[in-house]
């Protein structure tokens, strides 16, 4: 069996919200690894926990109890300030309802985060030029978002979430604005990127969405009750062995 390394590492992890005089958890225990390269959907219905799930994964909030790690490094208990720079160095955000700047072309919205980063910004231009073109809109770079399809918007949402080269992508129901053809369409998108070797982790609650993805986490109460592969009957609470792409 040929394993891969892990990129996400979760142990133990609990998130708690006090609520007057109570206490609720979001999330209640849960451990997982997610190798690089995989494409994983997060299930389950609403209040489950799978979006405060996603929100650690993305470094947008911290556990109460427990940790994650990110590409090796621990990031349970880093600074405000720290967990920004692992975001803009390791995360692609992908959202439902695009957050493109209406004002801005697709270009200009492409090359926003790199305002935060440390390329040069010589490579900027040639960097989301790039980035669009591999989402298919090459010939939109100067469109402004009112402009653009719904599809087209999420195709611009995504080169930005690709423009600064994270492993990681995070993508919160990015087909739940669009119709069913277009949302089949992107998430065909996602699924091509993910066999360049880009690790993509998806929350929906539409299993024909998931269906797309080759690992399936089924949250509910605050904890994982499933976690398999696709295309297998058999769930496990344990994390399963990740095979290898041939």
């Amino acid at each position: 069996m040929i394993t891969r390394e892990n990129i996400i590492q979760v142990r133990g992890l609990k998130k708690a919200y006090d609520m007057g005089d109570q206490r609720i958890w979001a999330l209640d225990g849960i451990t997982l690894d997610i190798a690089r390269g995989e494409f994983v959907a997060v299930m389950g219905p609403s209040g489950s926990g799978k979006s405060t799930l996603m929100n650690m994964f993305g470094c947008l909030d911290s556990p109460t109890v427990g940790d994650i790690s990110i590409n090796g490094e621990i990031v349970s208990n880093l600074s405000s300030h720290k967990l920004a720079e692992v975001r803009n160095k390791m995360i692609g955000f992908v959202f439902q309802q695009f957050n493109l700047l209406a004002r801005t072309s697709a270009l200009e919205n492409v090359m926003l985060p790199l305002f935060y980063s440390k390329l040069d910004k010589v490579h900027w231009k040639p960097r989301a030029l790039s980035c669009l073109n591999k989402v298919g809109l090459a010939d939109r770079t100067e469109h402004f978002p009112s402009q653009l399809s719904g599809g087209q918007q999420q195709r611009v949402a995504i080169a930005r979430a690709l423009v600064n080269e994270p492993p990681i992508i995070l993508a919160d129901e990015p087909t739940g604005a669009l119709d069913t053809r277009t949302g089949r369409d992107i998430m065909e998108l996602l699924q091509r990127l993910n066999t360049l070797g880009q690790t993509i982790i998806l929350v929906t609650h539409e299993t024909d969405v998931a269906e797309y993805a080759s690992r399936h986490l089924i949250v509910r109460d605050g904890k994982l009750i499933s976690d398999k592969l696709a295309g297998l009957d058999d769930d496990t609470n344990k994390p399963c062995q990740i095979r290898a792409k041939s």
